[in-house]
């Protein structure tokens, strides 16, 4: 991926090497109970529905399970900074992160101004093991999320070494796409999909609710291969090889082989994300078709 003196995003917090304070008192449940629940815990909303782009998903059924995170109002301690200094190849590594947030931030603009409406850009928090955002505590080993309490994005960097080592999934393309994941699932925050989502999600099983998540998550694997498809157009930053790191990335957290490889076998009524072939299979429209409208994955 070509990414090198290109425009940095202004909208990184890094948090590197600062450490949390533990805070004595009641858990809260929600970010917590929430991704931990998925096991395979990797990709890891609120305003008004938007006219034109979302009345026409049609949700039918079918709690959300996800990486993207409902916010809880939480007055966070200070955290306070070590001796942390990052080496060179971490500097490089939060550099890249800014620019491909700053693709990101390109491509939604353009998109939202030419359905007549203003792009909210998110912030991404980089960050080292453990961090306090406005959706409560997380842990490095819970993966990247999205938390619509404070519109940001969290990392852990070292997630990076854990795609390619754990799912081998190597590349700077395939870490490209697990920030435009979670861009997609700000997106859905800002159009208004999830609290649809939300709202039918009331009253059904928990495999129903388990099957809206998906559907969220394929939307947000959809909305990184728009992504893609805009940031290619534009710039030009394809190499040889690059949305086979991404299709890769996308194939090896399909709930699928996660379930698997942590048991032995995998049970599709709790699956949250996906299925490792339905996960390639949306990141792909997105990029071939590059529409917000063809990221429908719920019709």
């Amino acid at each position: 991926m070509k990414w090198r003196n290109r425009r940095s995003s202004q909208n990184i917090e890094d948090r590197r090497g600062y450490h949390q304070p533990r805070r004595a008192g009641k858990k809260t449940g929600g970010l917590m109970a929430i991704v931990i629940t998925l096991g395979a815990m990797y990709f890891g909303v609120d305003p008004k529905l938007v006219l034109g782009i979302v009345d026409g998903l049609s949700i039918q059924a079918p709690k959300l399970v996800l990486g993207i995170v409902d916010g809880l109002s939480i007055q966070a301690p200070s955290a306070q900074q070590t001796n942390y200094r990052p080496s060179e190849k971490q500097q490089q590594l939060g550099q890249f992160v800014s620019v491909v947030l700053a693709d990101t931030e390109d491509t939604w603009n353009a998109l939202f101004q030419q359905q007549g409406l203003r792009y909210q850009e998110p912030k991404l928090v980089m960050f080292t093991d453990k961090v306090r955002s406005a959706c409560g505590n997380a842990e490095a080993a819970m993966g990247p999320f999205y938390c619509s309490g404070d519109h940001k994005i969290y990392i852990d960097l070292g997630f990076y070494q854990q795609l390619k080592a754990r799912h081998n999934a190597p590349g700077d393309f395939a870490q490209a796409y697990v920030i435009a994941h979670e861009v997609g699932h700000h997106v859905q925050t800002l159009l208004g999909i999830s609290t649809k989502v939300r709202q039918a999600q009331q009253g059904i099983s928990q495999a129903q609710a388990n099957q809206l998540s998906v559907r969220l998550e394929l939307q947000a694997d959809c909305f990184a291969g728009l992504w893609a498809n805009h940031t290619e157009k534009a710039k030009q930053i394809l190499e040889q090889g690059d949305i086979e790191e991404a299709l890769t990335a996308a194939s090896a957290i399909g709930d699928d082989r996660l379930q698997k490889q942590a048991r032995g076998y995998a049970s599709p009524e709790s699956f949250t994300h996906g299925t490792s072939q339905q996960r390639v299979k949306w990141f792909k429209k997105g990029f071939s078709e590059g529409s917000i409208q063809g990221c429908n994955t719920f019709s």
